[in-house]
């Protein structure tokens, strides 16, 4: 089959969460672009489920491999990298999927134990994993990290406080760690993937109004009934991101939805000399107010 539908051939993938929802979406978009894979999740059940689906959408040259993990324990986690590398033949690539919103409503009100086991999950379950495959790659002298950050990293979420600390806190370690590794041909990068209804939405819809507030509550309530964004949107950034069409592109966050990401290869040179795609402070000067700077 011609390389460019099969942009992921020969590559070696691990996948974070999955089992279900956006990550299951990835891990086929990867298996149908010709990549090995293994996802790893905590639910043992739902996990062999979605492994036995992939293998029987791969052909017999793409191994496919499941591990139920948690992303916050270190040895587990060593462990399912190296599984990856002994069965796979290799690692080129890592997604970060796996996350929680964790609890809802006023940041004094909330339980904190729930409240930093959200961040442990969302931020915490992302290092521990880079921090696994980076030896790796850097002995390789290739490689490809995506996150999934989104909404809560770009805006305000007022009584989803985990979760908006924990994503704009994965939208800068993407940009540092790209920083780190931008001598080893290792791309790190973010993904925005837009509202999407997943078991997330749902639990918004559960928690209720006083709760998650009545803006954000009606808003889910809207999508629900919409649709939301199609999962196959940033399933396929994700793809692009693996792939070496993407090599170069590295500590952006990027919108599934609204960025024109399949262009981007064109204008490499404008996007590594600008800071276009990044977390940054906006200055009064940038808004047009005399008063706020110097």
């Amino acid at each position: 089959m011609p390389h460019e539908l099969k942009p992921l051939a020969g590559r070696v993938a691990l996948i974070t969460g999955g089992n279900r929802g956006l990550g299951r979406e990835i891990a086929r978009a990867f298996v149908a672009a010709g990549a090995s894979i293994m996802i790893c999740a905590r639910d043992a059940g739902e996990l062999d489920a979605t492994g036995r689906e992939l293998r029987g959408l791969a052909s017999e040259d793409q191994p496919i491999c499941w591990r139920s993990a948690d992303v916050t324990d270190q040895s587990a986690v060593d462990m399912t990298v190296r599984q990856a590398v002994d069965e796979l033949g290799g690692l080129h690539v890592l997604v970060n999927n796996a996350g929680v919103y964790g609890p809802f409503g006023l940041l004094e009100d909330t339980d904190w134990t729930e409240w930093v086991r959200a961040v442990e999950i969302n931020l915490f379950g992302s290092v521990i994993p880079i921090r696994a495959v980076l030896p790796h790659f850097k002995a390789q002298g290739y490689g490809k990290i995506i996150q999934l950050s989104g909404g809560g990293a770009t805006n305000p979420l007022p009584r989803i406080s985990a979760y908006a600390a924990s994503k704009a806190a994965m939208a800068r370690l993407t940009e540092t760690v790209a920083e780190e590794c931008k001598n080893d041909r290792i791309d790190v990068n973010a993904i925005a993937p837009g509202a999407l209804n997943t078991r997330l939405l749902d639990e918004v819809l559960a928690a209720g109004p006083d709760k998650v507030g009545a803006e954000f509550y009606a808003r889910a309530v809207r999508q629900k009934q919409d649709g939301g964004v199609a999962l196959t949107h940033g399933a396929d950034l994700a793809v692009f991101l693996a792939s070496s069409a993407s090599d170069g592109i590295t500590g952006r966050l990027i919108s599934a939805l609204w960025d024109d990401w399949a262009s981007w290869p064109k204008h490499l040179a404008e996007l590594e000399s600008s800071d276009v795609y990044k977390l940054r402070r906006i200055t009064g000067r940038e808004r047009g107010f005399s008063w706020g700077d110097k």
